[in-house]
C-alpha cells in the first residue's frame, strides 16, 4: 500500500493502482482510517452557511410564526402575506427550516376534526326485527341512462319486506315505500330497527322523520366501509351475478318485470346458505321448522338404508338460523394456561 502511495505522486493514483492491481476506493479508504476521519454512515456536521440569518433575526421570525396572527397559517402563506405588506423576514425555505428544528414542522392550519362513528353493532333473534335496506343502480336502454331499485330486506330470514324500480333516487319515494312496507308487515311500534348506509336518501329528513314518527330505530353504516351494510350488499351481488341479468333494460317495465321474477324466486324458491339451506320465505314466515324436521327423517332413512355410506355417523340436516349479526362484537381473548416446565420435569 505504501509503495502504491509513492508511485501515485509521480504516475497518478490510476496508474499506480493499476500496477499493483489495487482498488482505488480501497486505498481511498485506507487514507481516510489512516487520518482518523469520521467512520462511515456519520452524520457530517454543517457548516454554518455564510448567509444564514443571526440568532436576532431568527428569533424575529419565530415570533412572527408562532404569533396569534400566523400561528395556524402555512409558510408560504406567511411569507406571501408579509411581501404584500413590504416586510421580508426570510424565504419560506428557511421558515420550514427554522420551523423543524424548534419541532414545529407539523400541520399548522387549523382543519375541522371528523367525528368518530361507532361502528354498527346490530342483533335479530326472530323476523322483522332488524331490517336492512339500500339502493343499486339498473343500467337503461341508452349509455349515462339508469333505474334504480330499493329493496328493503329482513337481515335474519333474508327476505325482501319490499321492493321498487323508480326512474330517480328520491328521498319522498324511499319514504313512501318504507311506510308501505311497515303497513304490510304489521310492524308495532319501537320494536324494528332499519339499517343502511349513508347515502343521501337514507340520511334525508323525510325518512328520519318518517321513522320517528313510527317509533323505528335507524341505524347508519360507517362512512366508506361496505361491510357495514353486508345484507343489503350480498342480496345485490345475488340479483347481478344470475345469468338472466341483462346488461341493459330496454325500459323501467322491462326491470320491473324482470325484479318481479327475480324476487319471486329469490323469497320463495332459492336455498339460502346462511339460514341452512332454507328459502327465506319459509324462515319468514315460521315454516322453517317443520321443513327441518322433514328433512331430518328423510336422513334418518337414508341412514338406516345404508349407515356405511355415513361412516356410522347419522347425519343432520343444515342448522336452523338461530341469530344474525352486523358487525358481532370481538371476542376476548382467554389467556392461556402455561403448564410450568419445572411440573412437567418431575
Amino acid at each position: 500500500m505504501l509503495a502504491a502511495g509513492e508511485l501515485a505522486v509521480h504516475v497518478g493514483l490510476k496508474t499506480a493502482c493499476r500496477a499493483f492491481a489495487l482498488n482505488r476506493a480501497f486505498v481511498y479508504r485506507d487514507r481516510a482510517r489512516r487520518r482518523g476521519s469520521r467512520p462511515r454512515g456519520a452524520a457530517r456536521a454543517r457548516p454554518r452557511p455564510p448567509l444564514a440569518l443571526s440568532s436576532a433575526e431568527q428569533d424575529v421570525l419565530l415570533g412572527v410564526l408562532d404569533s396569534e396572527r400566523f400561528v395556524d397559517v402555512a409558510p408560504a402563506t406567511v411569507f406571501a402575506t408579509l411581501l404584500d405588506e413590504g416586510r421580508y423576514h426570510g424565504s419560506i425555505r428557511t421558515m420550514y427550516r427554522l420551523l423543524a428544528a424548534r419541532s414545529q414542522g407539523g400541520e399548522r392550519r387549523n382543519q375541522r376534526v371528523h367525528p368518530v362513528y361507532a361502528k354498527p353493532e346490530l342483533l335479530a333473534v326472530r323476523p322483522n326485527e332488524v331490517w336492512s335496506w339500500d339502493i343499486s343502480k339498473l343500467k337503461g336502454p341508452a349509455k349515462w341512462t339508469c333505474f334504480h331499485l330499493y329493496v328493503i330486506l329482513d337481515i335474519f330470514s333474508r327476505y325482501v319486506v319490499g321492493w321498487m324500480v323508480a326512474q330517480r333516487e328520491s328521498a319522498e319515494l324511499a319514504e313512501q315505500l318504507i311506510a308501505d312496507t311497515l303497513e304490510k308487515e304489521n310492524i308495532a311500534p319501537g320494536t324494528l330497527t332499519l339499517h343502511a348506509d349513508r347515502g343521501t336518501s337514507m340520511r334525508s329528513k323525510p325518512v328520519a322523520a318518517l321513522l320517528i314518527d313510527l317509533q323505528v330505530t335507524k341505524t347508519h353504516s360507517r362512512p366508506h366501509v361496505s361491510d357495514d351494510n353486508p345484507y343489503s350488499e350480498s342480496q345485490f351481488k345475488t340479483l347481478k351475478y344470475r345469468p338472466d341479468f341483462p346488461d341493459r333494460f330496454g325500459s323501467i317495465e322491462d326491470a320491473r318485470a324482470h325484479c318481479q321474477h327475480f324476487f319471486r324466486w329469490y323469497n320463495h324458491e332459492h336455498r339460502h346458505g346462511g339460514i341452512g339451506l332454507m328459502a327465506p320465505a319459509a324462515v319468514h314466515d315460521g315454516t322453517a321448522t317443520a321443513v327441518s324436521a322433514q328433512r331430518a327423517v328423510t336422513l334418518d332413512i337414508a341412514f338406516a338404508a345404508h349407515p356405511i355410506r355415513f361412516k356410522g355417523v347419522a347425519p343432520k340436516p343444515p342448522a336452523l338460523p338461530a341469530a344474525a349479526w352486523i358487525n358481532p362484537p370481538k371476542k376476548e381473548a382467554t389467556p392461556l394456561s402455561i403448564t410450568p416446565v419445572c411440573s412437567l420435569i418431575s
